[in-house]
């Protein structure tokens, strides 16, 4: 049967002022130009599904740029999740084997380095030396519950990084 991984980092987040803490950071000019396109590009590839997104600012706008470029997704019902606002990998597995989800498909929208941690622990091996802002990568894992989660037990299926659409 298996499961379903999708696993998107924020896009690119701007670093204008000094007194602006992590969490409330925004886009920049970068970021707000490729979540649209970035969902326009996933539209094609993914069935439209609620996104497990951190409440940090730059995760949330991404998430409305993404929809701006995928409809469909604005039907969805989005689950903001304090426990993604990490770069930790152990926290993200903790919230998917904890979680008590029965979706064969889930689809984060985090932080790095949890995200690149993720996909190398999941697939065994170093699969991505980094995922770029606004990266998304779909994992398909070799377990029928999410408590079974475990190294290497996943196989990267897709990536798509918004480089490889600036001529969309």
């Amino acid at each position: 049967m298996g499961k379903q991984l999708l696993l998107l980092r924020h896009a690119k987040s701007s670093w204008k002022g000094d007194d602006v803490s992590d969490r409330e950071r925004g886009l920049n000019n970068r970021g707000r130009r490729n979540a649209p396109v970035m969902g326009r590009a996933l539209a094609a590839l993914v069935a439209p599904q609620p996104i497990h997104v951190s409440p940090a600012r730059r995760a949330q706008l991404t998430l409305g740029g993404l929809q701006d470029g995928w409809p469909e997704m604005q039907r969805e019902q989005h689950i903001s999740a304090e426990e993604l606002y990490t770069f930790s990998m152990h926290d993200l597995c903790d919230y998917l084997v904890g979680g008590g989800f029965n979706e064969s498909s889930l689809f984060l929208l985090g932080h790095n380095p949890a995200l690149t941690e993720l996909t190398n622990y999941l697939c065994g091996e170093a699969v991505l030396t980094n995922l770029p802002t606004a990266g998304f990568v779909q994992l398909a894992l070799d377990i029928d519950d999410w408590s079974l989660l475990e190294p290497a037990c996943a196989t990267l299926t897709r990536h798509l990084f918004p480089r490889e659409l600036q001529n969309v």
